[in-house]
């Protein structure tokens, strides 16, 4: 697994729709705290000899998206990875439209290494709801499509479960 990643935080109105999903679940297990992950950090990348260094890695990210302004994003519907390329499935998630975060990718993955099966022409921008057990069940449930502008990206330690940088745009 990868400590790090570049995520886009989501609007409560997302995240409010997420766990109201995942409440219908029964045997899931369910996300409680909700973002869009943009790109992985590669365990590699930007290591100072203890570990990766997250300051490196916010420096060439805001470099990558240099002129990048803030961007429109919207969740459509519910969908599914029913085998996914990381972890057991389904993984049942809102699925997002958004040519913004996809430059964002584009330009991550020029810079840090695309992650195969994850990033790069894989990447499938979506902020997840409950994997395994009875999460499919939500599959093709129709919402109401939420609206944000994406003004900021955050450094997210999974290990620790807390954002340790941001990155405010344009960057």
């Amino acid at each position: 697994m990868n400590t790090y990643s570049l995520n886009a935080p989501v609007p409560a109105g997302v995240a409010r729709l997420a766990a109201g999903l995942a409440n219908e679940c029964r045997t899931a297990d369910v996300r409680t705290k909700h973002s869009m992950v943009v790109k992985r950090l590669p365990e590699d990348a930007g290591r100072d000899g203890h570990g990766p260094n997250v300051r490196a890695f916010a420096r060439e990210a805001r470099e990558a998206l240099a002129g990048l302004a803030p961007f429109a994003a919207r969740v459509t519907g519910v969908e599914s990875f029913d085998r996914p390329a990381s972890g057991t499935g389904p993984v049942v998630y809102l699925a997002v439209e958004s040519p913004g975060i996809r430059e964002a990718h584009r330009r991550l993955c020029e810079r840090f290494e695309p992650l195969p099966g994850l990033e790069g022409e894989d990447y499938v921008p979506h902020v997840t709801v409950a994997r395994r057990g009875d999460a499919d069940r939500l599959v093709g449930r129709e919402i109401d499509p939420v609206e944000w502008t994406v003004e900021r990206l955050v450094v997210w330690d999974a290990h620790r479960r807390l954002e340790v940088e941001t990155l405010s745009l344009p960057a």
